[in-house]
């Protein structure tokens, strides 16, 4: 019997899509390869061709109202239903913590982190107005709450979820491989030296790039730093004590990017908080040994695969980096768990989690 799934997928259109639209995209792709599930995307009103689409591989039913009002009015308004835009359903998944108005479908939302509850000052003025409002439309609202990691599970229930209610399903890697002679090409392209420090994130402060400048500055090894544009921090103004030790690339092609972890010496993400942490198992993936931080979701996404650090001290942050440098067997030791750890963690994991919480969800099973 086929299983009917609206998604909301205005993500895809954010003006920093982030690591919830490639999740999300990563995530509809292997549920399309279940054979047996109907998705239809749901999103605000577009120009043709505005904006980042991620390679939207599934149908998008567009509301004629653009993003805010469409948010605002689901919130506030309990309309427009989902039912105008989609026809019959038999769930509707809130794939970014903004959900639709209740409907006869069953919901099933993900709240990828909450840390917009315990740290405001890393958000948005506008952030810190609309989540906390989201947040409590999902629990409201949600037969299932999904999050992808136990970090993000635990502070869903100590902030009134129902624990009945809350499941935890990692998301994946996908398994690239990139020839030699591929990466060489990028590394020529972006002119970058044979051994680098390589950081991927969006430029935000729980990404905690300060901390990693304030460790290299004390390491002779430069420092590649991948990612868009962010809020409450400027990049340039962080990076400037590297000087010329740095190379800040911004955002890359995806193909470039798997080159550029294939390349760097190690991966290093110090971040203070992720709700998961795609980029720790992007790099494993990739054979690269990954520095990461303790007491996080990144550890979790790592599963002792990585070489763990404190995040707040920049002194451990360059003691570890420099580990790895000096220390071959301690590289290939992190490089051949960070493969184990990589092939484990796949999309059709995610996607038969997933699949399990629709049918759950529908069946009245929570």
């Amino acid at each position: 019997m086929t299983l009917s799934v609206a998604v909301t997928v205005e993500q895809f259109w954010h003006p920093v899509p982030g690591g919830t639209a490639r999740a999300t995209q990563k995530t509809v792709r292997a549920l399309q390869r279940f054979g047996d599930i109907d998705l239809v995307g749901i999103a605000a009103a577009h120009r043709a061709n505005a904006g980042h689409s991620h390679d939207v591989t599934i149908p998008v039913c567009h509301s004629r109202l653009p993003r805010p009002l469409l948010y605002e009015s689901w919130l506030r308004l309990d309309r427009p239903r989902i039912e105008a835009l989609t026809g019959p359903c038999d769930v509707v998944w809130a794939s970014a913590m903004v959900p639709p108005p209740r409907s006869a479908a069953a919901m099933v939302s993900t709240v990828h982190d909450l840390e917009f509850l315990d740290h405001p000052e890393w958000h948005t003025r506008r952030g810190l107005r609309f989540f906390p409002r989201a947040f409590a439309a999902v629990v409201q609202r949600s037969e299932i709450i999904v999050c992808p990691s136990q970090t993000v599970a635990d502070r869903c229930v100590a902030s009134g979820s129902s624990p009945r209610k809350v499941r935890v399903v990692p998301w994946g890697v996908s398994a690239v491989r990139v020839r030699p002679e591929e990466v060489k090409e990028i590394v020529e392209h972006y002119r970058l030296p044979e051994r680098f420090v390589l950081w991927v994130g969006t430029n935000e402060p729980r990404k905690n790039l300060r901390g990693l400048v304030a460790a290299m500055s004390s390491l002779r090894i430069p420092l590649v730093v991948v990612g868009p544009e962010g809020w409450n921090i400027d990049a340039g103004t962080v990076l400037a004590p590297l000087e010329q030790r740095c190379h800040h690339l911004g955002e890359v092609p995806e193909r470039d990017l798997h080159c550029l972890y294939a390349a760097a010496t190690l991966f290093a993400f110090p971040s203070h908080a992720e709700g998961f942490g795609l980029p720790v198992l992007e790099a494993m993936a990739q054979g690269t040994p990954v520095i990461t931080s303790a007491g996080t979701a990144t550890e979790e996404a790592a599963g002792g695969a990585a070489l763990l650090i404190e995040p707040r001290d920049p002194g451990a942050i360059a003691a570890a980096i420099q580990r790895v440098i000096d220390d071959e067997h301690l590289a290939a030791d992190l490089k051949q768990r960070g493969l184990d750890r990589a092939a484990a963690m796949t999309w059709d994991n995610t996607a038969k989690g997933y699949r399990q919480a629709f049918e759950e969800a529908r069946q009245g099973y929570y």
